[in-house]
C-alpha cells in the first residue's frame, strides 16, 4: 500500500505545482498586458473546461483563458442546470452576516420592545427611501439600523452630515425622511459615514434603500411594511 499512497501524493503534488504555474501565467499575462487592470485578487477554475475565474476588487468577476490572451466581462450561465454562476459567485462573495456589519457607523431607530431587528443603508436624498420610512413606521417592535448611504449627490453629504451629527440622529432623521423638516446644520466627525460609502461599495449596494435582515437576508429597493413584517418574521430564529 506505501508504494500506491506514495504514487498518488506524488501525483497530487504534480497537480497542485501545475495549477500553481497556471495561475502565476495567467497574472502575469493579464498583469503585463493590461497594466490599468486593479490588482488580481484570486484566479480559480471554473466548471467549464479552459475558463478560468478571474476576481479583482472583492467581488468584480472576469473569465479568462488558460494562457490569459483574452478577457471576458459577462454571466456565465449553466445551460443544465439553468443557473447564473456570476450570480450565484457574487452573492456569495457580498454574502454579509448580520452580526458582522459595522453597527458602530450606524444609529438606531427602536419601536416597540425592539426584538426583531434589521439594517437599512439610505441616503437622504432618495425619494424611495422618504416612501419607504413612511411606510416603516407601521412596523413595530423592531430595532432599525440606519446606515447613512450619500450616494446621490453631494447635498446627499451634506443632509448626511447634518443628521449624523445631530444631538437626535434619529430624531433628526425621521423628522427629514417623514415630515420634510429640513436637517439643521451641524458639523462633526463624519468618517463614519465616509466609512459607510466605503463598505457600501464593497458589498455592493447600488442604490437606496437596500435592507439587510437578522438572517443575512438582502433585499433592494423600497418594499411595503407588510413586506418588511414577512422577512423580519422569516429572520426570527
Amino acid at each position: 500500500m506505501k508504494p500506491i499512497r506514495t504514487t498518488l501524493l506524488a501525483l497530487l503534488a504534480t497537480l497542485s505545482l501545475g495549477a500553481l504555474a497556471q495561475e502565476a501565467a495567467i497574472r502575469k499575462n493579464l498583469a503585463e498586458r493590461l497594466p490599468n487592470l486593479p490588482k488580481i485578487d484570486e484566479v480559480s477554475k471554473t466548471p467549464m473546461p479552459g475558463l478560468y475565474e478571474v476576481r479583482i476588487n472583492h467581488s468584480d468577476i472576469f473569465y479568462t483563458d488558460e494562457k490569459g490572451d483574452f478577457l471576458i466581462q459577462g454571466s456565465l450561465i449553466d445551460t443544465k442546470a439553468r443557473a447564473d454562476l456570476t450570480e450565484q459567485r457574487v452573492e456569495k462573495l457580498t454574502a454579509v452576516a448580520f452580526k458582522d456589519l459595522p453597527f458602530k457607523d450606524s444609529f438606531t431607530i427602536v419601536r416597540g420592545n425592539g426584538k426583531r431587528k434589521m439594517a437599512v443603508f439610505e441616503d437622504p436624498n432618495c425619494g424611495y427611501c422618504k416612501k419607504f420610512e413612511r411606510d416603516l413606521i407601521k412596523v413595530d417592535n423592531v430595532t432599525v439600523h440606519v446606515f447613512l448611504y450619500p450616494i446621490l449627490s453631494a447635498d446627499s453629504g451634506e443632509k448626511s452630515r447634518n443628521i449624523w451629527c445631530a444631538k437626535d440622529k434619529a430624531k433628526t432623521f425621521l423628522d427629514w425622511m417623514v415630515r420634510d423638516v429640513t436637517p439643521p446644520t451641524a458639523s462633526c466627525d463624519t468618517a463614519a459615514v465616509a466609512r459607510n460609502f466605503e463598505y457600501g461599495k464593497k458589498i455592493r449596494i447600488t442604490g437606496t434603500p437596500a435592507m439587510i435582515f437578522a438572517d443575512g437576508t438582502r433585499v433592494p429597493g423600497a418594499i411595503g411594511a407588510d413586506r418588511v413584517e414577512k422577512f423580519l418574521t422569516d429572520a426570527q430564529p
